[in-house]
């Protein structure tokens, strides 16, 4: 019976060994959508929910979301991470987040990317639910990994 990779001996979970992989720049993009009614779109727009700027403090938590990435998923590699950078954008039913993560190092970033636009999304439900019952997350999806020698 053919061992899996990501289990010991014993079949217990464990980290992969990444000391043996050469460093490289490593990249990563993952997006998400939320729906939103209407009137939500635009109190959005017009900065009047009451608990804030909800698309500012959406990046800024997809951000600081993926500088924790191997803290709340339990068998990542913490990551020196070089860039994360987190984007919303209205569009017509709802808002959809980007989630950029790049770093130089012996593994991919697409779980600090993915945490990134899950997290946001998450920060938008929260930060509107008191104003709209329907709210949908979904489409959350990797776009892009790269890795390129140094």
């Amino acid at each position: 019976m053919k061992k899996l990779s990501h289990t010991d001996d014993k079949g217990k979970a464990r980290m992969v060994d990444v000391g043996n992989k050469p460093a490289q720049q490593r990249t990563a993009l993952a997006e998400g959508h939320i729906k939103l009614s209407t009137e939500t779109l635009k109190l959005i727009k017009d900065n009047q929910v009451r608990k804030g700027d909800v698309l500012t403090v959406a990046e800024i938590a997809g951000i600081q979301a993926a500088k924790k990435t191997s803290e709340l998923i339990p068998l990542c590699h913490p990551l020196s991470l070089t860039k994360v950078k987190v984007n919303t954008e209205i569009v017509e039913d709802g808002v959809r987040v980007t989630g950029e993560a790049r770093c130089i190092g012996q593994t991919g970033v697409e779980m600090e990317a993915l945490t990134a636009v899950h997290i946001a999304l998450l920060t938008i439900y929260d930060m509107c639910k008191a104003i709209d019952k329907t709210m949908l997350i979904g489409d959350i999806k990797l776009l892009e990994k790269t890795k390129t020698d140094l």
